[in-house]
């Protein structure tokens, strides 16, 4: 009896590295871990599946909707999208147009790692600096949710925090292709 997996034939080329999910971009290995990140994109997806799954049963059973739960939902959602992006670009796993930043020679395709990692962290600093102004306005003017009633400004706080966390993964990521040597991106 042969082995599972003897059976593929040995004629067959191998996948090309892009299609291999597990493989990481080779750079030098990030100095804040990734497992922040990483954990609170699970927990709040989590969460988010736990309440959404309450509701639809609460409502199936009783014809009422938790009302909270679309609010907490929203929130949840903007959390792991932004704990997820986070992780992506410390992972250099963000999106790209790959016509431009893998065309070329290794010189200009790490010079368009530079930018585009610059570009994203500029964008991002500008992202939670109005974000700031936003909550600033909420706490100042005591504005508060329509569902429970709660401090907009405890939901809000987080896209700025987030948003500092993807700029500097951003520039953590442009210092790292600053430091690489020669190879392909």
């Amino acid at each position: 009896m042969k082995p599972a997996d003897s059976a593929a034939p040995p004629h067959e080329p191998p996948l090309p590295a892009a299609t291999l999910i597990d493989q990481e971009p080779e750079m030098a290995p990030v100095k804040v871990p990734l497992a922040l990140e990483d954990w609170l994109a699970v927990l709040s997806m989590g969460a988010l599946c736990l309440i959404t799954f309450a509701n639809v049963v609460v409502r199936y059973l009783t014809d009422q909707s938790l009302a909270w739960t679309e609010e907490i939902s929203v929130f949840l959602l903007i959390v792991t999208t932004l704990a997820g992006g986070c992780a992506a670009m410390a992972r250099d796993r963000h999106i790209k147009i790959e016509y431009f930043s893998e065309s070329g020679s290794p010189e200009r395709r790490r010079r368009m790692a530079r930018f585009g990692a610059l570009c994203s962290a500029a964008f991002f600093l500008v992202l939670a600096g109005l974000s700031i102004r936003l909550v600033w306005d909420e706490y100042r003017f005591e504005e508060t949710t329509p569902g429970i009633g709660l401090p907009k400004w405890w939901y809000s706080i987080w896209l700025p925090v987030l948003s500092f966390a993807i700029a500097a993964r951003a520039f953590g990521l442009f210092l790292r292709n600053a430091r690489k040597k020669g190879g392909a991106q």
